[in-house]
């Protein structure tokens, strides 16, 4: 037992609610075409399979899901971010790398928008359609996991949501910061399971 457990951290089992819904953030082609230097990633496309699986799933048992993208207008509407390849132009509104990915885009089916900030939820749609859907569980996914999902983690438990994380549907350039992350919200705001636990829920 670390000197975490032994203050009491990650004690306490959320667990879901009555009505999840699914968030998937930032599967875009920026992050998983490998035309992209920032899509590079293995780990990240291995989350993009099992959201995938989970996205299937999920419209069997009419469990609402949403999608968003990092979009600006130009540099002018964008943040003071540290990562230069942001600033080449390809994730303005219109690009190929702002392109939801063709494994989990269904427009007929998910509520796709675009976001502008890290989380999911800033300045977003997305609390007042989870509250029109009732939702009280958030089932996260998506990249990269030391940022925006992370971001969107923990402004979902801000909200006052049951907020659950299948770990292999999230992925990161690297998959230390991502296990990092996730050890550390899972002390504190999120259930951290895996893909089959979210499925054992939603089939049973």
């Amino acid at each position: 037992m670390d000197k975490f457990e032994q203050a009491g951290y990650g004690q306490e089992d959320i667990g879901f609610g009555d009505h999840p819904a699914v968030l998937i953030v930032d599967f875009q082609k920026g992050f998983t075409d490998e035309s992209s230097v920032l899509g590079r990633s293995a780990h990240v496309q291995r989350a993009v399979d099992n959201t995938a699986t989970l996205l299937a799933e999920a419209k069997k048992k009419e469990i609402p899901v949403a999608s968003c993208r990092v979009s600006w207008n130009s540099r002018s509407d964008m943040a003071y971010w540290k990562i230069s390849s942001l600033y080449d132009g390809s994730f303005y509104h219109g690009n190929h790398a702002t392109e939801f990915d063709p494994r989990i885009s269904d427009p007929d089916y998910v509520f796709e928008f675009t976001k502008t900030a890290p989380s999911i939820f800033f300045q977003t749609p997305i609390h007042a359609w989870l509250t029109r859907h009732q939702i009280d569980t958030t089932i996260i996914t998506g990249c990269t996991t030391s940022g925006c999902v992370r971001a969107s983690i923990i402004d979902s438990f801000s909200f006052g949501y049951r907020t659950i994380v299948p770990e292999d549907c999230c992925g990161d350039q690297d998959e230390g910061p991502h296990w990092d992350n996730l050890r550390d919200v899972g002390r504190r705001y999120a259930d951290v399971v895996k893909l089959s636990d979210v499925l054992s829920h939603i089939q049973s």
